[in-house]
C-alpha cells in the first residue's frame, strides 16, 4: 500500500471521533505499530488535528475535513495522475505536499461510491537526488526572485559560471529546464538541471524589469514560432 493510500486510510478509519489504538490501525492496514506510529507522527506534523497517546488509543477531532467537494470521478483520476508525475519527477518536499494533497482532497470529496481507478504511474528515472535539490533550490529563488549562480556545462561539455534571474522551471519529459535571464549574456537562457554542476543561492534579489520578464520570453517563443506572412 503506498503511504498515501494507508494515511488516507487511517484518517477514515479516525473520523467520526471514533478512539483507534496503534495496534487495530496496523491490524486494519497490515503493517506494523511502529509503522503506525510514523504515519500518526507525520499527520500530526502537517497539522492534522489527531489527539491521542501511546497505549491509549487515537482520535481525529472535529472539523478537520473541509466541505464536500463536488469532484466527478475522471476530476478524481485526474488529480491522481498529476500527483503521479509530481512524486516522480518534482522535488522531495514538492513531491510530498502533492502525496498530502491527494489524502485532503480524497478525505473532502464524497465520491458516491464511485471506486477511483489508478490508471496511470510515472517513473522519474533520469532524476538525480542532486537534480532534486537543484529543483528545489530553483524552485524556491523563483519564487523570492533571487539570483542563482550557476555552474553550467553545455551540450559540449564546456563550462561556464553564470549569474541567473530564475524564471521559470520547464518540464521536457525526459529532463528539466531552468529558464532565466543570464547576466553574462545580456539575454534569456535555457539550462538544463542535469547540466547544472553546481547552483549556488546569491542572497541578492531583483525586481521584475521590462523585456527580462518570464512574459517577455513566452512573448518572444510565440513570435519566433509564427509562421512568415505570405
Amino acid at each position: 500500500m503506498r503511504r498515501a493510500d494507508r494515511l488516507f486510510a487511517i484518517l477514515q478509519s479516525l473520523r467520526g471521533g471514533r478512539l483507534r489504538t496503534a495496534q487495530q490501525l496496523a491490524d486494519e492496514l497490515e503493517v506494523s505499530v511502529r509503522t503506525v506510529y510514523r504515519d500518526l507522527a507525520d499527520l500530526q506534523a502537517q497539522g492534522v488535528p489527531v489527539d491521542g497517546e501511546r497505549g491509549m488509543g487515537y482520535l481525529l477531532r472535529d472539523g478537520f475535513f473541509l466541505p464536500p467537494l463536488a469532484l466527478s470521478a475522471i476530476e478524481l483520476e485526474a488529480l491522481t495522475w498529476g500527483v503521479a508525475m509530481v512524486r516522480a519527477h518534482a522535488d522531495e518536499s514538492l513531491a510530498r505536499a502533492a502525496e498530502e494533497l491527494e489524502i485532503k482532497l480524497r478525505a473532502a470529496t464524497p465520491t458516491r461510491g464511485i471506486t477511483i481507478p489508478t490508471t496511470a504511474a510515472a517513473y522519474g528515472f533520469r532524476l538525480t537526488a542532486a537534480d532534486r535539490q537543484r529543483l528545489k533550490a530553483a524552485r524556491e529563488a523563483i519564487a523570492t526572485r533571487e539570483k542563482l549562480m550557476l555552474d553550467y556545462a553545455d551540450a559540449a561539455g564546456a563550462a561556464s559560471e553564470r549569474v541567473v534571474r530564475p524564471l521559470e522551471l520547464q518540464h521536457w519529459g525526459a529532463v528539466w529546464t531552468l529558464t532565466g535571464w543570464c547576466e553574462l549574456r545580456g539575454d534569456f537562457r535555457a539550462f538544463r538541471i542535469d547540466r547544472i554542476r553546481q547552483l549556488t543561492r546569491t542572497g541578492t534579489h531583483f525586481r521584475p524589469e521590462p523585456g527580462k520578464r518570464i512574459e517577455d520570453y513566452m512573448a518572444l517563443v510565440r513570435c519566433e514560432a509564427r509562421p512568415p506572412a505570405s
